[in-house]
């Protein structure tokens, strides 16, 4: 069953987040403050949604997601930050049930694309998302400026 996450959830999502960033080899990267989490996603502005893969009763997996402007569609994008089912409830269904889910949304809410990024290490995530019609980007690549560098480009160093 995919459902929407509720502040209840918050536990769940934060231990999920965990198990994907073992998963990547970077739990050293991870800060996460459950509070904040807690507000990002429910409080006053909400900055991103989740949605829940449940089995028997039991948070399975989750895809965290927000939308984006797409300037040369004039539409917004849904773009998928997460998504991340425990090797033990794979192959059931729970990741393409996700991915569904996310596309229905995108469609209901006009927008004129779904996308995200993937490891390039991480072959089984990319034959699956091939799998369902998605296609890699090949001709872009990801910049990011975090910490330090954020701020100097801030002009607040």
């Amino acid at each position: 069953m995919i459902r929407s996450a509720t502040p209840e959830d918050v536990p769940a999502i934060a231990r999920l987040i965990r198990a994907l960033a073992e998963y990547e080899k970077l739990s050293h990267e991870v800060v996460l403050e459950q509070e904040a989490l807690r507000r990002h996603l429910f409080g006053e502005r909400p900055h991103a949604e989740v949605v829940l893969a449940e089995q028997g009763g039991q948070v399975v997996g989750f895809a965290l997601f927000f939308h984006t402007y797409s300037t040369f569609l004039s539409r917004p994008s849904l773009y998928l930050e997460d998504l991340f089912v425990l090797p033990e409830h794979r192959g059931q269904g729970h990741g393409k049930g996700l991915l569904t889910h996310l596309a229905r949304l995108a469609v209901e809410r006009g927008c004129g694309r779904f996308e995200w990024s993937v490891l390039d290490w991480n072959a089984p995530a990319i034959a699956f998302y091939k799998s369902v019609g998605a296609v890699p980007m090949s001709d872009w690549t990801v910049f990011r400026v975090t910490g330090d560098a954020l701020h100097r480009l801030a002009g607040r160093s």
